[in-house]
């Protein structure tokens, strides 16, 4: 016979900020959000795209309110912060998904070091800013997660790879430092780009027939904010499907 209790929701009356919240990996994870209870506060670039998917979550009955911003405006994002703390009375999670501006296809010998070194900045100034701004509001703790990428050795990739690596480094530091606080910090390793569709072109890098899907991904954010990966910090969630063995 079926069991008709109702499971509670992950992340009740949790207060969530979502940056880069209108892409397919920030909008997938903002949804899973609401839909596991919290109030997402969703904030990018473009108000449209961001007005879309509030829209889709407030369809669904959940809670979600936009603020145009980016992500390396240190000041703009610390008031976005005070602001959503004195709504919801702190803050209880923090999601980067903003992506790294990135210079691919070009061998290192031929790219200029500004291009190489473009990602690197942009990762470690967006996940310092919306982390450190979000931390200040965590009086109870909280959960900083972002979206890092492959520990593979691909040819022609830029500086990506330098990027993800100083995200892994700088998550570990900030677990660190934020760890007495009781705020925990992780990062998601996805290979490339999620839901590369029925056929996945780099399947024969993986162990698994294909690369997680957006809901995936979103599911195991959802996961490692609640309270039941309660001892995980300074951790990297493998995502690869294989293509990264830990």
């Amino acid at each position: 016979m079926r069991d008709e209790r109702v499971v509670d929701v992950l992340l009740r009356e949790r207060t969530a900020i979502v940056h880069g919240a209108a892409g397919a990996v920030g909008s997938a994870v903002a949804r899973a959000f609401a839909r596991e209870g919290a109030e997402v506060h969703l904030t990018g670039r473009t108000s449209s795209s961001l007005e879309e998917v509030a829209d889709g979550i407030r369809e669904q009955g959940g809670k979600a309110r936009v603020a145009v911003l980016d992500v390396v405006d240190r000041e703009a994002v610390e008031r976005h912060a005070g602001e959503v703390a004195a709504q919801g009375g702190g803050i209880d999670i923090c999601f980067n998904a903003t992506g790294n501006d990135d210079v691919q296809g070009t061998p290192l010998l031929d790219m200029r070091v500004e291009d190489v070194m473009q990602p690197v900045a942009k990762a470690v100034t967006s996940t310092l800013t919306v982390a450190t701004a979000a931390a200040r509001h965590m009086d109870g703790g909280g959960v900083i997660l972002a979206m890092g990428g492959g520990r593979e050795a691909i040819p022609d990739l830029g500086g990506s790879h330098v990027a993800w690596a100083a995200l892994a480094g700088l998550c570990r530091q900030l677990a660190a430092e934020l760890g007495p606080r009781g705020i925990r910090v992780a990062w998601l390793l996805s290979p490339g780009s999620p839901d590369p569709g029925e056929a996945d072109p780099e399947a024969d890098r993986l162990l698994l027939p294909r690369r997680p899907s957006y809901e995936q991904v979103a599911n195991a954010a959802v996961y490692a904010a609640s309270d039941w990966a309660a001892t995980m910090t300074a951790t990297e969630i493998n995502l690869t499907g294989g293509a990264v063995v830990d």
